[in-house]
């Protein structure tokens, strides 16, 4: 007997840091260096006003004329009020061209992650990631990371003229600062946890509610709007909370920057005051340190604001890098990894799809046992067997969505690995039982795996799907909207569709889920009757429930306990196979 197959235990996510956010703006850093240095000149430009202040005092004290100084002051208010403006927008610009770029390369990863991370995460959650996770990055980008560190180069300059100009007065200054620092680290490190938090619970809303709308026909039925109201409310209280407690920690900041710049300028004015009444120092220059104070207080304030607007930042990254270090689905492995293709023993031409001595599980769960069939070219096969046998599972492997624990599949006699999943796809068209339609026309679905199809091709499947009388019924015809989820169609009416859309890029395999299972029953004897057209297209892998579909196959394999119990045709199954005569019945 085989063994369970072991669950693998999952690696804990790289907590993400300051490195993985600079990491990002690798490819915009000339653009940020082009907004750093228009910063930097608005800066110099308002450091150089003080300076020009203390001369005007100076100069009106003494008597001496002062109105150049007052109009060059000016003229530099204008300048760096120009300059500054000109960094917001490349900055500004910088930022939405970041996001787009990192949207863009997740929604790619998010596209190709293997089948087992759909299965495993919730939609909308993965939704929330694209949107509100990126979003939450645009304000360092936009505005922290070069504020940072301007502000740090702006508090160092400021620094060393205040130590210049008055020495014993800084002293005092900063020690005002040390300690408001030492609040807002407290502060600080509780903001990162709580934004995480807070990310994780707008992504619970978003995939409770869309659990609850995407079967809002069964919540209705079965009156558990209150209910779903209920567990939704819930998940949003969540977010609540967290963001309370992020608020919480971010207002905190703000007092104590307040602390820190009123506590400085009333240090300054009375230990200045006093200087100045003994004539230590003069007028202008207290005026000269409290402006540089300015340029201190500010510089650390924003500091101190990038600060926790990085903590939040980085429980954002956190869930966007947790998706963007997910591996994504390979299209063909490396060559030394590729098997050799096994000796061909069929007779004639390769069957179009071919399992040989075919093993799989799930995690914790075996599915397929040894399974070995064929289908051969313009060939209907149907796959009968109990729920939990294995045909949905026979599919997945066949679309390639998973790979097979040990043997080998083949595509026109071909190994798949060797084939790489792209080639594979490419041979084959897929009928799900629930008919899955996307939001546009009733065109948009048909050609939606070969989009520049002419129009002679699309009129030929509609008429092979026998979609024809719902084209002419709907007034734009195949121009008609479907709706969300082909919600304005009927059941048989999107199965037609599903099999208009893929029969059209000619695939030379079609894998059908129990086509006739939304069909009326004259539409499925429609279906039925168009059977032999449909194996003239393409070789027919079919999962059938109804007998009129099994009837109407070339061979049947009969799947029990994941191996292929029995294969033949109706008549022969029915005198040989115990397992196919109680499925009949």
């Amino acid at each position: 007997m085989t063994a369970p197959v072991a669950v693998p235990s999952p690696e804990p996510p790289e907590r993400v840091g300051v490195r993985h956010l600079l990491r990002l703006t690798t490819a915009h850093r000339p653009a940020m260096a082009v907004a750093a240095v228009l910063s930097l000149i608005g800066t110099g430009l308002g450091m150089a006003q003080p300076l020009l202040a203390k001369n005007a005092i100076d100069a009106a004290g003494a008597g001496r004329p002062f109105g150049g100084a007052l109009a060059a002051l000016a003229a530099l208010f204008a300048a760096q009020a120009a300059v500054e403006a000109s960094g917001r927008y490349v900055l500004g610009r910088t930022a939405e061209h970041l996001l787009l770029r990192l949207r863009t390369a997740l929604i790619g990863r998010l596209l190709r992650l293997p089948m087992a991370e759909y299965a495993r995460r919730r939609r909308a959650d993965l939704v929330t990631r694209v949107t509100a996770d990126v979003g939450q990055l645009r304000e360092v980008v936009a505005d922290t990371a070069v504020d940072v560190a301007t502000s740090a180069l702006t508090a160092a300059a400021a620094i060393a003229l205040m130590v210049w100009l008055d020495p014993v007065l800084f002293t005092f200054i900063l020690i005002v600062i040390a300690v408001a620092a030492a609040l807002v680290e407290v502060a600080l490190s509780g903001i990162r946890t709580a934004s995480e938090r807070v990310q994780a619970g707008v992504g619970a809303v978003g995939a409770e509610l869309d659990r609850a709308l995407s079967a809002i026909r069964t919540v209705r039925v079965c009156r558990a709007e209150e209910r779903e109201s209920a567990a939704i409310g819930a998940a949003a209280r969540e977010a609540c909370s967290a963001g309370v407690r992020a608020a919480k920690l971010t207002a905190a900041v703000h007092p104590v920057m307040a602390l820190a710049a009123n506590g400085s300028f009333l240090v300054m004015l009375f230990v200045g005051g006093i200087r100045v009444a003994t004539g230590t120092t003069s007028l202008g220059d207290l005026v000269a340190v409290l402006m540089y104070a300015l340029f201190l207080v500010v510089p650390v304030a924003a500091l101190f604001e990038g600060l926790a607007t990085v903590r939040r930042a980085l429980g954002a990254l956190q869930r966007v890098h947790e998706i963007m270090e997910l591996p994504v689905e390979r299209d063909r492995p490396e060559p030394s990894a590729a098997p050799e293709p096994p000796p061909l023993h069929e007779a004639g031409p390769p069957a179009a799809l071919a399992f040989r001595d075919v093993w799989f599980g799930y995690p914790g769960r075996r599915v397929l046992r040894g399974v070995s069939f064929s289908v051969p070219e313009h060939a209907h096969i149907a796959l009968v067997g109990a729920s939990g046998a294995g045909k949905s599972t026979i599919f997945a492997l066949a679309g390639r969505f998973h790979d097979p624990d040990s043997g080998v599949i083949l595509f026109d006699g071909v190994p798949a690995d060797l084939l790489g999943r792209q080639a594979c796809r490419a041979r084959i068209g897929v009928v799900e039982q629930d008919a899955p339609l996307l939001h546009g026309t009733l065109r948009d679905n048909i050609v939606y795996a070969l989009p520049h199809a002419d129009d002679a091709r699309v009129e030929h499947v509609v008429d092979l799907a026998g979609l024809r009388p719902v084209v002419e019924r709907l007034p734009g015809g195949l121009d008609s909207p479907v709706g969300e989820h082909g919600a304005l169609l009927s059941g048989g009416e999107r199965q037609r569709v599903a099999i208009a859309r893929a029969l059209l890029p000619r695939p030379r395999l079609l894998l059908m889920d129990e086509p006739t299972a939304h069909l009326d029953p004259a539409a499925e004897a429609a279906l039925a009757a168009t059977t032999t057209a449909l194996a003239r297209e393409s070789a027919l892998l079919t999962i059938a429930h109804r007998l009129s579909t099994i009837r109407t196959a070339d061979r049947i394999l009969v799947l029990d306990q994941g191996r292929v119990s029995a294969e033949g045709t109706y008549d022969e199954l029915l005198a040989t196979s115990p397992v196919f005569r109680a499925f009949a019945r």
